[in-house]
């Protein structure tokens, strides 16, 4: 069997989650699930999310998934619902929506559901996505409260720059929410993982930790073990050949990587067809045996090639670690030009997917 792996530790998730609880002792958590649980397994890890307060996906397919699991937890809508007929599922699975649009409304005036809903009324605080301007947002809040069909109203923004510390931008969204629900009683939320970590101003009522669930740090230069975050998954392969080569020799397609000494290239079952990114540079740090070797040459689809150095002493099958508890996925994504969630989220279904230490209700 094809040796390349992703290993999920589930103890891992639940001590991020601890964490977070940790960073915002006084909010309730939503955890987000969204897109597969970041690459993760969207079900094991939505059971392994038991203490969360609440789970967060982007979309309904998400949300059937997990309750016709049996997960009875509260769930919210991230990009609610788009037409009647998805209002009438989210009713049926007794999901929470946001509301981020007049449409929305206009929808929700017109069903004849006999269960309201408790709705996530969404401020667009110039990030200039979803959500209403400042200047219809407390429109659409009084026009939900004429709703017989809401249940509850809640309040939320969304950061655009929270990982940046020394923008801005945050400081001004933050001040703009406040402004305008300053006199609201109804529970509220802003903070996504950097705000967790970084702007405990922005924690209100809920927070909604995503990425920092993983195991990874939302914040620029840092990586998940600053914040004693545990990575989650772990992507692994093994040494499918050795070959030594004499300076001047030339490694991959494209002649791309060109030795300036003799050593020994490590071949490995990895590639961009189970997920590892074609764009990541020479020198990409790879873990085995202890110590990081580097990528040499171009990412293939089935397999990558690492400079195992002059004085190797690896042998075939030997277990090569692309990220994870060796080594942080952040590293890896910096050398890629991308951000961790491309990476996490990318893995394919190739890959062999094992969870580990999960907790099994009697």
């Amino acid at each position: 069997m094809r040796p390349t792996r992703a290993t999920i530790d589930l103890s891992a998730l639940r001590h991020n989650l601890s964490i977070a609880r940790q960073l915002a002792p006084k909010s309730s958590t939503m955890a987000v699930v969204k897109a597969n649980a970041y690459g993760h397994g969207l079900l094991p890890v939505a059971r392994a999310l038991s203490a969360a307060d609440a789970l967060a996906v982007a979309c309904l397919e998400e949300a059937v998934e997990i309750r016709q699991a049996g997960i009875h937890a509260p769930i919210v809508l991230l990009e609610g619902f788009i037409d009647q007929s998805e209002l009438d599922m989210a009713s049926l699975y007794n999901l929470q929506t946001v509301i981020h649009h007049q449409a929305q409304i206009d929808i929700l005036a017109k069903s004849s559901s006999t269960q309201p809903l408790i709705v996530w009324l969404k401020l667009d605080s110039r990030m200039n996505r979803l959500g209403f301007d400042e200047e219809s947002y407390l429109q659409a809040y009084q026009a939900l409260k004429n709703l017989p069909q809401v249940k509850e109203i809640r309040l939320m923004t969304h950061l655009a720059c929270a990982d940046e510390i020394s923008n801005d931008k945050t400081s001004q969204q933050l001040s703009l929410f406040k402004r305008l629900v300053h006199d609201k009683n109804e529970l509220k939320t802003v903070a996504n993982s950097a705000a967790v970590l970084a702007w405990p101003e922005s924690h209100y009522d809920w927070v909604r930790p995503g990425i920092l669930l993983y195991g990874c740090s939302p914040l620029s230069n840092r990586v998940g073990a600053d914040h004693k975050l545990q990575p989650v998954m772990t992507l692994e392969s093994r040494l499918i050949a050795i070959k030594s080569i004499k300076k001047g020799d030339s490694v991959g397609y494209g002649a791309h990587w060109v030795a300036d000494k003799d050593s020994y290239i490590g071949i490995v079952a990895i590639g961009y067809g189970d997920g590892y990114p074609r764009h990541a540079k020479n020198g990409t740090p790879v873990w085995i045996n202890g110590r990081l070797a580097k990528l040499a040459g171009r990412v293939s689809m089935d397999m990558i090639a690492i400079d195992l150095g002059s004085e190797a002493s690896d042998s075939l099958g030997d277990r090569v670690v692309l990220w994870g508890s060796e080594l942080p996925v952040e590293e890896v994504a910096r050398h890629a030009d991308t951000i961790p969630y491309t990476l996490l989220c990318g893995v394919t279904s190739r890959v062999s997917f094992h969870c580990v230490n999960e907790v099994h209700s009697s």
